[in-house]
């Protein structure tokens, strides 16, 4: 057995079934699409589901692919076994409706023995207990030792999810020991001591599994497989771990390079170096395809191995940010399989970086939210911190359990965990909640969704705005029907439409379809799951049939206004580009007639001299009246033109190039003007931030921008006449008028001070002595907390020793101080907590230090009950 890299595997394993006449699909991306049960793509069938249920027509009938993955079921595991990964590539080969048993099972061993070179004394295989067609087919057309097939239960060789598809599987296991493996007993002990290692499932799709759990028989059986990329180079490579592998251990070594930490001299080090390993190349991938640190869905799972692996970093005694520097070695090892790595190689950096330093910061806030848990515990003579308390550090702080345990083990307290993992499994019940009960689809499938692939809706817009075509289906009330009438809302499909359904942030057309006998309006246009353009329309007019012939008619000038603004979206993307630099990509984009919306990587706010550059370019260029001009062609022909494409989006055999000279050369289905001039003006109305690292830009162009500009001049014109100047003097007249009102501003603070001032006799008359503590509480109004700071600093300097607690009614709104001198602080006196109470009070909160803390309160009517607490407060503080 030759040794193989794991690239090599890779290859050798797409370049065999490519000789079966299957087609090579790039990996899909990591976020799922249409399929609510999954947060993250964690399998190698997951994308390809829509093709095993027939909801989509699959680009050819024989696929394969390398899937990247990501799992984090088992990330306790992680780094403390051989074999648990968070990321991991899944080999497959997959037939819809093609070939079954008899191709893939003698293929499957074709692959390994002849290409692979295992040898088959060392190859074990496990069938379902009552599949006698695959024993006879294995025994027959493969020269397996027969005493090598083991027949196990439905737990083991049988692939079932709820109902739908489903069917018995064929398992493939390399045996690392010497001698043989005599009864099923005895492999299946051997397999739990990773002995005998199944690297490939053959999943046999040959039933549909209904409601009443009866399995009937499909018509057209498929072929599902499974072989894990990481493992199979296990074995290839002779070694016992994936950390082990070359790609894998040349990333394992550079993090053991950063932190000084040799591998194998430290058991307990080695799991933090194996975490580090598999997380960063799990975030790396997941950054690659879109996905942003966050605190819910999949950007809190990017979020929690960043941390994690951060972490384990701290452990190791690795000082700042590191995990960035790492990404070069994931990239060198993975770039030539996923060119997308390469192409966000800075951005993937920069991310990792700011979320990096953004946990340390987390970290140290953490540590003192701990404190104070750990204090409260100390007072109230307790040991162990609740689960809720533990919980909200993980989950709101992003503070490791882990280090919860390890800070309070040195106070010798703990956490209570079960309270702990209760607060998990409710935050894991609100997430599956939120990802809705679903069917094998992941998601509940609608009529619209069902319709028969048999049916094709050719879309013919990008030249015509109106044709006539037969009608193949109408729905309504979520039910295939034969007519609809008047004032009816509903559905239909035809064979041919010049209407274009929303896609790629580009709404969908509207219009009207008619014919002699009816009419209706078409309120928007989109896809299915399969592909097909479905029309969402209210009848107006009499009654339409099935396979009845309309014209169907889209609304020209709204068409021509969202091509407008979907053309000067390419525009704005190339000049952000020139502006701010390459590492700027679209992250989403919305097109409709009356504005652009785009959003962007970026890691600062666009300045205004930016967005002025940025529209000085764009308009410039329309102003250079270039033709926009569309040629379909292959990807790889596409890629070569300099074509940029949206990385997390799959495109067909043929694709759409969107060229405006040289300036802007993009992929996109979208419809666009024949000529830049069309869009006549250009304006950015606005620019902010909606995510780490993601900018978005409003912008509207044509007349829609003329709008724009006119209302600005009209708030100009509102202006000059409000503040009695002509227009080119307001900023003038503005900064004068700011200066007067700063000069009342600071005369109103003078005046409430001398009113402040005028209490302080007042107050120190009145100070009162609690166990041996002077105290001066006084109740006041219309004095703001500038001036309640200067007049407690004055008392406090009068009393030479005690506490000053002062409370003012300014509106509907309250302000609290407290003040205490250093000797009584010692004496137990904490304003912090004074505040706190008072505070709750009066309907408000807040908190300080033992020596100063401010607060504030809703409702006024409980000031003199706020301030009358605080006798009680200092009786119990000192005791």
């Amino acid at each position: 057995m030759q040794k193989m890299g794991l690239n090599d595997v890779r290859e050798a394993y797409l370049k065999f079934f490519e000789s079966k006449e299957h087609l090579r699909l790039e990996s899909f991306s990591l976020v799922p699409k249409n399929d609510k049960s999954l947060l993250l793509i964690n399998a190698g069938m997951a994308p390809l589901k829509p093709y095993f249920t027939g909801l989509q027509t699959p680009p050819r009938k024989r696929i394969t692919t390398c899937q990247k993955c990501v799992r984090t079921g088992d990330i306790e595991n992680v780094g403390k076994t051989s074999r648990h990964a968070t990321f991991f590539e899944m080999l497959g080969n997959f037939s819809f409706g093609d070939y079954f048993k008899n191709e893939v099972i003698p293929w499957a061993w074709e692959f390994i023995t002849e290409v692979l070179n295992l040898p088959k004394d060392k190859l074990y295989v496990t069938i379902y207990l009552d599949d006698d067609e695959a024993y006879e087919i294995w025994t027959s057309k493969t020269d397996v030792n027969p005493k090598h097939i083991f027949r196990l239960g439905k737990e083991d060789n049988f692939w079932e999810h709820g109902v739908g598809p489903c069917g018995p599987c064929s398992e493939i296991h390399f045996y690392k020991d010497s001698g043989e493996i005599i009864s099923a007993e005895d492999f299946k002990e051997k397999s739990d001591l990773d002995r005998a290692v199944e690297f490939w499932n053959l999943v046999f799709t040959q039933f549909d599994k209904d409601e009443d759990g009866n399995y009937n028989r499909l018509d057209f059986p498929n072929i599902d497989t499974g072989m894990g990329l990481e493992r199979m180079a296990t074995i290839m490579q002779g070694v016992d771990t994936i950390f082990e592998v070359d790609t894998i251990s040349t990333i394992l070594h550079e993090v053991s390079k950063l932190s000084g930490v040799k591998y194998g001299d430290d058991s307990k080090k080695d799991v933090s170096l194996r975490i580090i390993t598999d997380h960063v190349r799990s975030v790396t991938f997941m950054i690659s395809d879109g996905i942003l640190p966050s605190n819910e869905g999949r950007g809190y799972v990017l979020r929690r191995l960043l941390r994690r692996a951060a972490r384990h970093g701290r452990i190791l005694g690795i000082k700042g940010s590191f995990l960035n520097k790492i990404v070069d070695t994931v990239i060198k090892c993975s770039g030539k399989a996923y060119p997308e790595l390469e192409e966000k190689y800075e951005y993937i950096k920069k991310v990792i970086l700011l979320e990096e330093e953004r946990f340390g910061e987390t970290i140290d806030l953490g540590m003192d939210i701990l404190y104070s848990y750990i204090d409260e515990l100390e007072k109230n003579a307790e040991k162990t911190l609740s689960g809720e308390k533990a919980f909200k550090l993980y989950d709101t702080y992003g503070f490791p359990l882990e280090l919860t345990q390890e800070i309070l083990e040195e106070k010798l307290m703990k956490v209570d965990i079960e309270g702990f993992n209760e607060e998990m499994n409710r935050q894991r019940e609100r997430a599956r909640a939120a990802r809705e009960e679903s069917t094998y689809m992941g998601t509940d499938v609608k009529v619209l969704d069902t319709i028969s692939s048999d049916i094709e809706t050719k879309f013919s817009g990008y030249d015509k705005l109106e044709l006539s075509s037969k009608v193949k289906v109408i729905i309504k009330d979520d039910k295939f029907i034969n007519s609809i009438n008047e004032g009816d809302r509903g559905i239909i499909v035809t064979e041919e439409t010049p209407f274009y359904a929303e896609m790629g942030g580009q709404v969908g057309d509207r219009g009207i379809i008619f014919n002699d006998n009816f009419e209706a309006v078409v309120e928007d246009c989109k896809k299915n799951i399969g592909g097909k353009t479905v029309h969402f329309i209210e009848v107006t007019k009499g009654t339409l049939n099935i396979e009845e012939i309309v014209t169907l008619k889209v609304d020209k000038v709204r068409r021509e206004k969202i091509s407008k603004n979907h053309s000067a979206t390419h525009m704005l993307h190339a000049a952000l580009r020139l502006v701010l630099g390459d590492h700027v990509h679209q992250s989403g984009s919305f097109v409709d007639e009356d504005k652009l919306r785009f959003d962007f990587t970026h890691f600062a706010s666009v300045t205004p001299e930016e967005i002025k550059r940025v529209e000085e370019i764009v308009n410039s260029k329309v102003m250079e009246l270039y033709s926009v001009n569309t040629d379909e062609m292959s990807l790889d022909e596409a890629r070569e033109t300099g074509a940029m494409a949206l990385f997390d989006e799959k495109y067909g055999e043929k694709v759409r190039v969107v060229k405006m000279s040289d300036f802007s050369v993009e992929l996109c289905g979208g419809t666009h003007i024949e000529n830049v001039g069309k869009i006549g003006i250009f304006k950015i109305v606005s620019e902010n931030g909606i995510a780490a690292g993601i900018r978005r830009i409003e912008a509207v162009t044509g007349e829609k921008a003329l709008e724009y500009m006119e209302r600005k001049s009209e708030i100009l014109k509102d202006i000059s006449e409000i503040i009695k100047c002509s227009e080119k003097d307001i900023i003038n007249k503005l900064n004068q008028i700011n200066v007067e009102l700063k000069d009342k501003d600071k005369e109103i603070s003078q005046l409430k001070l001398k009113l402040a001032t005028g209490s302080e006799d007042d107050i120190l008359k009145n100070v009162k002595e609690i166990k041996s503590i002077k105290v001066a509480t006084a109740v006041l109004k219309n004095v703001d907390s500038n001036s309640l700071r200067n007049l407690g600093d004055k008392i406090k300097d009068k009393i030479g020793s005690g506490l000053v607690v002062l409370g003012s009614k300014e509106g509907d709104k309250v302000q609290f101080l407290a003040m205490a001198t250093k000797d009584v602080v010692a004496k137990g006196i904490h304003c912090g907590n004074i505040i706190k109470e008072i505070a709750k009070i009066a309907g408000g909160g807040g908190g300080g230090r033992p020596d100063m803390a401010q607060a504030g309160g809703k409702l006024p009517e409980k000031l003199n009950e706020a301030i009358n607490e605080v006798q009680n407060i200092v009786e119990k503080l000192v005791k």
